[in-house]
């Protein structure tokens, strides 16, 4: 039933040959708040039409896809989200926690890993288009129980303190040694610009890469 307006809400009729006046606040509330509980009774509240529930299950469905690739040596298939960072492909699906997630947006580096020998942020990389790539994460860069060099020079230059950023910095560091980007400190800072540490490590992560490169 709808409902009544009071009749003091109700502007008096204008006279003849007179125009209707502007409508009082209180006329304005009493006619919306009418025909609100029109809309409600209609089926809609609050501008969404409520849905069948097999509707809902359909909206709610994202599309997805089937993606192949080598992670670490390991061949891994998997059907995700076509939204999935690899970062989150590598954290949930596959539980390799190495990779960390800091800022999300591809601004301080801790998720760096290598994609086909290349140094990318994972955060930004989406996981549906690495079919047939090969990852390298944190887990998978020593031999076993023998610690890759650059790991090595890290504990030896004690060139980390908290440690949250050590796993991107370890990995940006295999790429940037890789592309020959180590001749200097200079060149070393900048290729490594992308990679924030907070503690403030970053001559010991300078002396870590060069003894690593074979410049120390």
């Amino acid at each position: 039933m709808s409902p009544e307006v009071p009749e003091s809400a109700v502007p008096p009729p204008a006279g003849a040959g007179e125009s209707s006046p502007a409508p009082s606040r209180r006329t304005f509330i009493a006619t919306t708040g009418a025909v609100g509980g029109a809309v409600v009774a209609g089926g809609v509240i609050g501008g969404t039409y409520l849905l069948a529930p097999e509707e809902a299950a359909a909206v709610d469905t994202s599309p997805s896809s089937r993606v192949s690739l080598t992670v670490n040596g390991s061949r891994r298939t998997v059907t995700v989200d076509n939204r999935t960072s690899l970062l989150d492909l590598l954290r949930e699906h596959f539980e390799l926690t190495g990779s960390k997630k800091g800022c999300n947006a591809g601004a301080c580096g801790a998720c760096t890993v290598l994609v086909d020998g290349q140094r990318v942020n994972s955060c930004l990389t989406l996981a549906v288009r690495l079919e047939g790539a090969e990852v390298t994460t944190i887990e998978g860069l020593a031999d076993g129980d023998q610690l890759h060099p650059l790991q090595q020079s890290f504990i030896d230059q004690d060139a980390f303190q908290c440690g949250y950023c050590t796993p991107g910095q370890i990995m940006s560091a295999a790429g940037c040694i890789k592309e020959g980007h180590t001749s200097s400190p200079e060149e070393i800072r900048e290729w490594m610009s992308g990679n924030i540490c907070r503690c403030g490590c970053y001559v010991k992560i300078v002396r870590a890469v060069e003894q690593t490169a074979g410049r120390k």
